[in-house]
C-alpha cells in the first residue's frame, strides 16, 4: 500500500493554493492514500484564518472530492479554516471517490508562549473541536487529528486499535528540531501503529515558518522515510498487517 505526503508551498491566495494542491496531487496518482498538510489552501496566521474560512461544501470541500475521484484515493485533506454558526474551525476532512469519510476539528488549540522562541494563540481565531476521529479506510481502522493533538497521548490512545494515524501539521522551528520526530515515534509506539506527518514546505519570508520534514513511522516507531525542509511530494510503502504483528508480540492492550 502506497501513502503519499504532500509538502508544499502554500501562496497567500487561495484559489493558487488549490491548484498548485491539485498538480502535486496529480503527481501522486497511484497512491492509495495521499495527504495535504495543515492549513494547505492558505497562509498559518491570524488574519488569514478569518480572510480565508468557509464552511464544508465550499471550494475547499469540493477541491478535495475532486482530489479523491480523480485519483481513486482516499484523500487526508490537511485542514481549512472551516465556518460554522458563527465560529471558526481548524478542519480536516478526509475525502473518498463517494463522499466525505470524516471530519476533524482540531481539539487542542496552538496557544503557545516559548520563552525567546515561539508565540501563537489559535485560540483568538479557532473554536477547539472535540473528539478523536476514526474512520475506515485502505489502511483499514485509521485515525486522524491535526497538528497539536498529536502532544496529547491520553487523547491519542483513544484511538488504540487503529493501524495508522494521519496528522496533517504545520510544526515551527522552534518545536520542530527538538519535538517532530520525537512525537511521532512515540504516538506510533504508544498506539503500535503506523504515524504519518504532513507539513507544508518551508517559507522563510511567510508569517509563520514551517519545520517542514514529512515523516513516516512504523509501529516499532522506526523512522522509514522523512522528507527536508524543501517542497516534495513523499511516497511511502507500507503494510497495514504490520501493525497487527506488533501488537501480537508485544501485547501492551492495543486490540488485534
Amino acid at each position: 500500500m502506497k501513502v503519499s505526503l504532500i509538502q508544499m508551498s502554500v501562496a497567500p491566495d487561495k484559489a493558487v493554493s488549490l491548484r498548485h494542491a491539485g498538480e502535486l496531487v496529480k503527481s501522486a496518482a497511484g497512491a492509495d492514500i495521499i495527504m495535504l498538510p495543515e492549513m494547505f489552501c492558505c497562509p498559518y496566521s491570524t488574519e488569514s484564518f478569518g480572510r480565508n474560512a468557509e464552511p464544508v461544501g465550499g471550494p475547499v470541500t469540493q477541491t478535495l472530492l475532486d482530489f479523491a475521484r480523480e485519483t481513486g484515493a482516499v484523500v487526508i485533506g490537511g485542514s481549512f479554516p472551516e465556518s460554522d454558526g458563527g465560529r471558526i474551525y481548524n478542519t480536516c476532512l478526509v475525502t473518498d471517490a463517494g463522499g466525505i469519510l470524516a471530519r476533524h476539528r482540531k481539539a487542542h488549540l496552538f496557544d503557545i508562549d516559548v520563552r525567546g522562541g515561539q508565540r501563537f494563540r489559535e485560540s483568538d481565531t479557532f473554536t477547539a473541536g472535540s473528539g478523536p476521529t476514526v474512520f475506515s479506510g485502505p489502511a483499514g481502522k485509521s485515525g486522524v487529528c491535526v497538528c497539536f493533538d498529536v502532544r496529547f497521548p491520553e487523547f491519542i490512545c483513544k484511538m488504540r486499535g487503529v493501524n495508522a494515524l494521519f496528522v496533517p501539521a504545520a510544526f515551527n522551528m522552534t518545536t520542530g528540531p527538538l519535538h517532530w520526530e520525537l512525537l511521532f515515534r512515540a504516538r506510533a509506539v504508544d498506539l503500535q501503529a503506523f504515524t504519518f506527518g504532513c507539513a507544508p514546505a518551508r517559507d522563510e519570508r511567510g508569517p509563520y515558518v514551517s519545520y517542514g520534514n514529512s515523516i513516516a513511522v512504523s509501529p516499532w516507531g522506526r523512522v522509514i522515510a522523512r522528507a527536508g525542509a524543501g517542497e516534495e511530494v513523499l511516497t511511502v510503502e507500507f503494510d497495514p498487517e504490520e501493525a497487527l504483528s506488533v501488537r501480537r508480540q508485544i501485547p501492551v492492550g492495543n486490540p488485534v
